[in-house]
């Protein structure tokens, strides 16, 4: 049974005469008969009575013709539904991305993207680089934004920027006044570490210069590592991206040396053929560095 044999029948049934639907439809009477048939012997009954001046249905046509408006309702729901989707006038876009990322780039790109597509609906969850890994395995959100290296499962990935870790320092710090420092100079410093793939790279580069650092407070939250280093509290290692709304008391410094770097990637199931939002919202994210 297909939608077109359906229609065929629903306009046989409101015209009472496969002459006059036959010209509705722009069909040879002969090609709308032979699929009427095809449904009848399908159905193994009789829709139409037939008579010389009209056609009627039959009990069993009645009941079909019921069911096929319903069904073909459905249908152009259905279509209308998808081609809102293509068309970003529907759907929702899911994102999971560090916390770094959501408070520093992120919201450009959403203003951008609520701009040019509104009824699009916008979710957003923040967590570490191995929680959002985990979200786009899973299916919780369509995209992520991580730090690379992405644990977990296969993914397709693209590099959104790499850069360079500074110290963030409080204002009256000795540093501070510099317009960049070996990290081995802060060797004798207290640290305030910033939980996550962050902190894996800061220890890694601090151990590299040459010493364990002695971390006065740990906390996953960017707000709380920024506040205590402004209160004089230690020193934070940080992607550059993550001091940018540093408090006024605090001061970004660049570390000279080798360089600590991160790079920060989208992740999307391997394989996966991304939603037209979610390409959207890609295309919004490569012009945003």
């Amino acid at each position: 049974m297909e939608l077109y044999q359906l229609e065929y029948f629903l306009e046989a049934a409101r015209q009472r005469n496969f002459t006059r639907a036959a010209a509705q439809l722009h069909l040879a009477q002969a090609a709308l008969s032979e699929q009427i048939r095809k449904l009848e012997s399908e159905l193994g009954t009789r829709l139409f009575n037939r008579g010389r001046r009209e056609t009627v249905l039959t009990a069993a046509g009645e009941v079909l013709r019921q069911h096929a408006e319903t069904l073909l309702e459905r249908a152009d729901a259905a279509r209308r539904a998808v081609q809102d989707l293509v068309g970003l006038k529907a759907g929702r876009l899911t994102i999971g991305a560090i916390p770094s990322v959501s408070s520093c780039l992120l919201p450009s790109a959403i203003a951008v993207f609520r701009g040019r597509h509104p009824l699009v609906e916008l979710g957003l969850f923040e967590g570490t680089s191995e929680a959002v890994s985990q979200w786009v395995e899973s299916g919780r959100v369509e995209l992520g934004i991580v730090q690379l290296p992405a644990s977990g499962g296969s993914f397709d990935q693209s590099l959104l920027f790499a850069e360079p870790f500074v110290a963030l320092v409080a204002k009256s710090h000795f540093a501070a006044k510099q317009s960049s420092i070996s990290l081995a100079k802060l060797a004798l410093e207290t640290f305030v570490f910033y939980k996550g793939r962050a902190r894996e790279t800061a220890l890694a580069a601090c151990r590299s210069a040459g010493f364990e650092p002695r971390i006065a407070c740990e906390s996953s939250e960017l707000e709380t590592v920024r506040s205590l280093v402004a209160a004089g509290l230690g020193v934070a290692i940080l992607p550059r991206l993550a001091v940018r709304q540093a408090a006024t008391t605090a001061v970004a410094v660049t570390l000279r040396g080798d360089p600590v770097v991160r790079q920060v990637a989208l992740l999307s199931r391997s394989g996966q053929t991304l939603s037209p939002s979610a390409a959207a919202f890609r295309g919004i994210l490569a012009k945003q560095r």
